[in-house]
């Protein structure tokens, strides 16, 4: 069963146990406290054990049942480094050029942890990303111009081979001051009557849009635009709310404005985040490391520069939700 629980909630966890507080362990390991909160609920949950006690004067202490996982997280944590030591060893036999494509709203999140940390772990792979859309990336891959694309699984076409990481469902993002901003969960039917900002990218757009159509709605777009950052701006300046599938951990648009993000009530198709790579090739050895790397840091338990999936606003905005657990 610990396939469900990640090394990186173990690490946040042990954090949280040594420093008596997620304030605390968020200061020292430079995470978010709602990361930490999600971490610890999620192995919680997982186990069916409480493994803090809440002292108003003291922090978090450990219960007994905590104790004895927490030592048990730090023999898995100590043994994983192990793995890290042995392939680490081998390192020079990872070597060559490796060209990464990365879908371009992903980029700011995942590349830097996982696709350039790859290179800093092997010196002697030469490494090229490339960012775009799906239609870019898809059509990279056919050209051979890529070895593998981290993307979602929009219209791949039959000779492209996908391996699923993640699931990322379709959420709500408004301005803190939108009439629909205290809500817990909005409905499309509630959307639909709302201005919207759109983002515009090849295959992302026709996604957002088959939603209102299965549900026999059209949305009210009145802004659209193909960078991420400028739908959110726009979003929190008040032109109208938008629909997204990443989360990124800031609460904030690039001018400082503040977003709120919201559930998406109803079943909705998810967006897939995974690896495509093109089926007439196989992946070189050095690719094969790659995503094995990816693999080991993208799940949907983790995903890097992201927000839990249950973390929303409302729920979060207690000021004593830091530490509790």
């Amino acid at each position: 069963m610990l396939n469900r629980i990640s090394l990186r909630q173990m690490e946040y966890f042990v954090a949280t146990a040594k420093h008596g507080s997620i304030a605390a362990a968020s200061a020292q390991i430079h995470i978010s406290p709602p990361s930490i909160s999600a971490a610890i609920a999620h192995i919680e949950t997982e186990l069916g054990v409480q493994l803090f006690v809440r002292h108003p004067s003291k922090g978090l202490a450990l219960t007994v049942l905590g104790a004895q996982v927490m030592q048990e997280c730090e023999d898995l944590l100590e043994r994983a480094s192990r793995l890290y030591e042995i392939a680490s060893v081998s390192s020079d036999t990872i070597q060559g050029v490796l060209r990464v494509g990365c879908f371009q709203s992903l980029a700011a999140m995942i590349a830097p942890e996982v696709v350039y940390g790859f290179s800093r772990a092997f010196e002697k792979v030469d490494l090229h990303v490339v960012e775009g859309d799906q239609q870019d990336l898809i059509g990279k891959l056919h050209t051979l111009e890529i070895d593998v694309a981290i993307t979602y699984d929009l219209q791949l076409g039959d000779e492209i081979s996908f391996e699923t990481l993640a699931h990322l469902p379709p959420h709500v993002l408004v301005s803190e001051l939108h009439p629909l901003a205290q809500q817990i969960a909005v409905t499309l039917d509630e959307l639909a009557r709302q201005p919207m900002v759109l983002l515009d990218l090849p295959m992302s757009r026709e996604y957002f849009m088959s939603l209102y159509a299965k549900a026999g709605l059209e949305p009210n777009v009145v802004a659209r635009s193909r960078s991420e950052d400028v739908v959110r701006s726009m979003v929190a300046n008040g032109m109208g709310y938008a629909l997204f599938n990443v989360r990124p951990k800031s609460t904030q648009s690039l001018d400082g404005k503040r977003l709120v993000r919201l559930r998406l009530a109803g079943e909705h198709r998810p967006m897939l985040l995974g690896l495509a790579t093109y089926k007439p090739m196989k992946p070189s050895r050095l690719a094969q490391a790659f995503m094995q790397r990816c693999r080991a840091y993208i799940s949907d338990q983790y995903i890097p520069g992201m927000s839990a999936a249950s973390f929303f606003d409302p729920y979060m905005s207690s000021p004593a939700h830091d530490d509790e657990v």
